[in-house]
């Protein structure tokens, strides 16, 4: 059973999420053999004040 975890800043639309979940999906049956029915997506969305790159948060990123 793949389970695919998608770690992403909050803010995407459930039809984003929709869209993303039903392309990797796809993507597993074609590329690795599995069935729809054994694949999982989680979306784990975290802040901009929980989430950093280069050691600083994309919160104070986001202020310049």
């Amino acid at each position: 059973m793949p389970h695919i975890q998608i770690t992403m800043l909050e803010g995407r639309t459930p039809e984003q999420k929709r869209k993303v979940a039903e392309r990797i999906t796809e993507l597993m049956i074609e590329e690795i053999g599995t069935t729809r029915e054994a694949v999982t997506v989680a979306f784990v969305e975290v802040s901009p004040a929980s989430f950093a790159r280069a050691g600083v948060l994309i919160l104070d990123r986001q202020k310049t």
